[in-house]
């Protein structure tokens, strides 16, 4: 056999064995925080002086007092050479009015949660009681390869609670 036929058995055995072997997929090792995400809604965030959270799925409950936060967009501030691959790009946070909180909770599931969200205005008054019964969403972000990313967060509002997209 020449070297044609050598180079030509090599490839071939070489593109054989890559086949039948199962590449293991890299999935990035992130954590997740269960737990039910709020974002009190802009026009409606200097209102709310104290967020209280009760939610309960699968026969668990957990109720605790938010500690809110303040929410921000971020804005691209462009560019120093877009053309070029290494170009330095940069971004900063602005505010947007809105808060966010969370209440961690044990476990997560696909199951429905029940949400109840009371509280006290910056007047003092109470808030009126919000309830909401929906299923978290799931999601693949890093394939399907990888683990599935369960979330369940809401928006508050003047007219109430409903789901976040």
């Amino acid at each position: 056999m020449g070297k044609t036929g050598v180079l030509l058995a090599t490839i071939t055995t070489t593109a054989l064995l890559s086949g039948c072997h199962a590449f293991e997929a890299v999935c990035p090792a992130i954590g997740q925080v269960p737990g039910v995400a709020v974002t009190v809604a802009a026009g409606y965030s200097p209102q709310v002086k104290t967020l209280r959270l009760l939610a309960c799925q699968d026969g668990q409950c957990k109720e605790d007092t938010l500690h809110l936060m303040p929410g921000s967009v971020t804005v691209d501030q462009g560019c120093t050479d877009g053309s070029r691959p290494d170009g330095v790009c940069s971004a900063t946070a602005k505010p947007d009015g809105t808060r966010h909180g969370l209440l961690q909770l044990e476990t997560l599931s696909e199951s429905p949660i029940d949400v109840t969200a009371s509280g006290r205005y910056a007047n003092g008054k109470q808030m009126p009681t919000r309830t909401l019964r929906f299923e978290p969403r799931t999601s693949y972000p890093f394939g399907e390869q990888c683990a599935r990313v369960v979330s369940a967060s809401v928006v508050l509002d003047a007219a109430g609670l409903r789901q976040d997209r």
